[in-house]
């Protein structure tokens, strides 16, 4: 059997259930792991470990009574820095402005204390979460565990380097341009954005979703029993719906599945990228899919105009600091965001605009179309110190062009790996495909994902404790 820090969220409820082990072993396992990983990688924030071991005392009293609470009762989870949870600030990356405790759980946090999952830390992300990158004014530098001089991507930095690296099972990340799947990607785990509204979320924006980033599809799905339950403080949240999200059972034969291995603009793909995503196509192809060549979704217009909105609420955002407190705030952020200082109110519309002619396009697709399958990302790295994959802070989102139409559009989509990098450059890391189904088709997507990964058939493989040397410090 796999040490306890290894093992999957399910694999620790069979394990309880069957008193092979109890949670306070699996926590005191999980403490000493972390202890060895977390220098190097830097991914979590407010970490408790005495709390952590106080709750999984508490936890394998209810399993030893035989009288567990909750699904997810005794499970290691970690939270997103800008999930809200009770008694703590919300430093959004920076630490700068107001730092007032928050007076209540945010929904995701909410609803994973209600079936007593054990958080055992927040998670790293960039400033005001508009990186991709794990690079951080208030948390520092986050780094990719497969390689510590490689970008773990954000802005769920920390999320994605914790999983990777073991530090518990199930971990919650947010997405309001693929800043759940592309850290996912390139940390080689499973990243799920579901449809707007399906987690509900506080505080709630366009775009802005809350899903999990685990280490199998059966992982995120079991989360998804907790997420997906209605909060009404997210008055974007969907109707409640009763969703066996265990039951990821799919027939692949007849359905039609969009290939997009072109992005429309933004950074070129990488070779080695696109051979992975045909090779995963053809997975689909042989369970009996149809593969349908697809144009792109995404224009130069389109990201551009998402780009000056962006920059127009970015810099909004850093009006409401003091001028010394700007001057702390990472530098590509602030050379990208005076941008918005300049633009008229009539260019900030039109920006906001192109979120629903992105919204238009991707729900066009699913008229002749089940699912899409594209690259999650078109790069396979980038250095670790950067904030992005051009590190030009006026270009930071070259790189989203396949993910982020798909927040505008509000459909599911999730990123997992489809295998590893052989070139001299970026040699064993991870590359991820990403799937995407029509609005509400959350359940078919993870569905579809775990054919996916049952017919990819990875060899479990995860990152080695690093041995630290002096160019990377």
């Amino acid at each position: 059997m796999p040490e306890l820090h290894q093992l999957t969220a399910t694999q620790l409820i069979d394990g309880y259930r069957a008193y092979r082990f109890s949670p306070t072993e699996v926590a005191s396992a999980l403490v000493e792991h972390i202890d060895a990983w977390e220098p190097h990688i830097n991914a979590l924030y407010a970490y408790q470990p005495d709390a952590f071991i106080k709750a999984a005392e508490a936890s394998t009293q209810r399993w030893a009574k035989g009288q567990p609470s909750g699904a997810l009762d005794g499970v290691p989870i970690t939270l997103k820095e800008l999930i809200a949870t009770k008694g703590m600030p919300v430093p959004v990356g920076t630490g700068l402005g107001e730092q007032s405790v928050a007076i209540e759980d945010a929904p995701p946090a909410a609803r994973l204390a209600e079936d007593n999952a054990l958080l055992l830390a927040k998670t790293t992300c960039p400033d005001f979460g508009m990186l991709s990158s794990g690079l951080s004014s208030f948390h520092g530098l986050t780094r990719n565990p497969w390689d510590l001089a490689c970008n773990t991507g954000g802005s769920s930095a920390g999320a994605g380097a914790a999983a990777a690296a073991g530090l518990g099972p199930l971990h919650v990340g947010t997405d309001i341009g693929g800043s759940v799947r592309l850290p996912a990607a390139w940390c080689g785990v499973v990243g799920f954005k579901p449809t707007l509204g399906r987690v509900p979320i506080d505080p709630y924006y366009v775009g802005r979703c809350a899903g999990p980033m685990t280490r199998s599809i059966e992982d995120a799905a079991l989360m998804m029993t907790a997420l997906a339950r209605t909060d009404r403080r997210d008055a974007m949240r969907l109707p409640p719906e009763t969703i066996d999200w265990m039951d990821l059972e799919l027939d692949v034969k007849g359905l039609r599945v969009g290939v997009m291995m072109e992005a429309g603009c933004g950074l070129p793909l990488d070779d080695e990228i696109r051979h992975h995503v045909e090779q995963a196509a053809k997975q689909l192809e042989a369970a009996g899919a149809t593969l349908v060549p697809m144009a792109p979704v995404l224009t130069r217009e389109m990201l551009d105009g998402l780009d000056h909105f962006w920059q127009a609420r970015q810099w909004g955002e850093l009006l409401k600091l003091s001028a010394n407190e700007r001057e702390q705030v990472l530098p590509a952020i602030l050379a990208w965001a005076d941008g918005g200082a300049h633009l008229s109110g009539v260019e900030a519309v039109h920006g906001f605009q192109q979120t629903m002619a992105m919204r238009r396009a991707t729900e066009a697709v699913f008229d002749e179309i089940d699912a899409v399958i594209s690259p999650t990302t078109p790069n396979i790295t980038f250095p670790a110190e950067w904030p992005s994959p051009t590190n030009d802070p006026r270009q930071p989102f070259e790189h989203i062009a396949y993910t982020v139409p798909w927040n505008m559009g509000e459909q599911p989509a999730i990123s997992l790996n489809a295998g590893f990098s052989r070139s001299a450059s970026s040699v064993n890391m991870p590359i991820g495909v990403q799937l995407v189904g029509p609005r509400f088709g959350d359940h078919f997507v993870l569905k579809l994902a775990r054919q996916l990964e049952t017919r990819l058939a990875l060899p479990t493989r995860w990152p080695m404790l690093p041995v630290i040397n002096s160019a990377v410090k």
